[in-house]
């Protein structure tokens, strides 16, 4: 049995799908079915895309209640679920604030501006009933940035283990998620990427099921007199986060682990006791540099 890679651009990421295969033909055909899952989920769920379902609701949603398919719906009620989770700062509403932010310029945004920004942010703008959705504001812009590449991830590894694949894993732009060890039974050493050094790893994490993610203030940010701005938002404030450099959880499923990063992110200060309390192994490095760690299976 040989180890296989496909890479692929998707998601404004990387990805790549790996696995231990004895037919070549088949682990292609495998591969080719999980990259059209997240192009699929890519195509439907993400605000930029033209006609995506999201885009959709961003348009027309305050005009009429939309009718909401069965995935819809579900993740629908798991943002809201990680809405009360967070304490409110898991929103899927905050599309609208990314607007005032120019990362490549790195301009800061005016107060005033993100204050009137802000009156458009809430979860409560959003109406959920059985199967339809109306949101009460039309500036209010859903994103489901927060999770959308970890449920990707998640739903191509179904596809992959539907396919009968029994070794490998998906990486979704560094979330990741294991369907079995090597070929040789080993584990696939995966690295969890250092926040301050381009193209180093801080740490590395052997896995032969599970998934690991990651949340960081690098991939989005720019400094200015001194201070780091990166593109995780707080919906309280409008402002980054500034508190850890990156928070990474190992979790069953890719979903549950970005989920939990980004809670850990937006939490800042409370972050290390929402790590502890949630009982996933992590690692997350603080505004220092330092790292802090749980049940020793993500080390530094």
């Amino acid at each position: 049995m040989e180890t296989l890679r496909f890479a692929f651009q998707a998601m404004a990421s990387p990805c790549e799908i790996v696995m231990g295969a004895e037919d070549p033909a088949a682990a292609a055909s495998a591969a080719a079915a999980a990259e059209a899952e997240v192009r699929r989920i890519e195509a439907k769920y993400s605000r930029f895309q033209p006609g995506s379902v999201i885009g959709q609701i961003n348009a027309t949603a305050h005009t009429q209640a939309i009718a909401l398919d069965a995935e819809t719906s579900a993740l629908m009620d798991y943002a809201g679920r990680l809405h009360l989770l967070s304490d409110g700062l898991f929103d899927i509403t905050t599309g609208l604030l990314q607007s005032a932010w120019d990362f490549k310029a790195g301009r800061l945004p005016e107060q005033a501006v993100l204050d009137d920004l802000l009156a458009h942010v809430g979860w409560s703008h959003v109406q959920l009933a059985a199967n339809s959705l109306h949101i009460d504001d039309p500036r209010v812009q859903l994103d489901f940035g927060g999770f959308g590449k970890e449920y990707a991830a998640d739903r191509a590894t179904g596809v992959l283990i539907a396919a009968g694949v029994k070794s490998g894993y998906v990486d979704l732009g560094g979330d990741i998620r294991v369907i079995g060890p090597k070929p040789d039974g080993s584990a696939w050493q995966m690295g969890i990427r250092h926040p301050r050094k381009t193209g180093g790893i801080f740490a590395g994490m052997p896995m032969t099921t599970g998934a690991l993610a990651t949340s960081g203030d690098y991939e989005r940010y720019f400094e200015k007199d001194g201070r780091h701005y990166c593109h995780i938002l707080s919906p309280k404030t409008g402002w980054p986060v500034r508190y850890w450099q990156s928070v990474s959880v190992l979790a069953p499923l890719a979903t549950t682990a970005g989920a939990t990063c980004t809670i850990a992110m937006l939490k800042q200060e409370e972050g290390l006791d929402f790590l502890h309390q949630s009982g996933f192994p992590f690692l997350a490095i603080d505004a220092d540099g330092q790292p802090h760690t749980h049940n020793n299976e993500l080390n530094a």
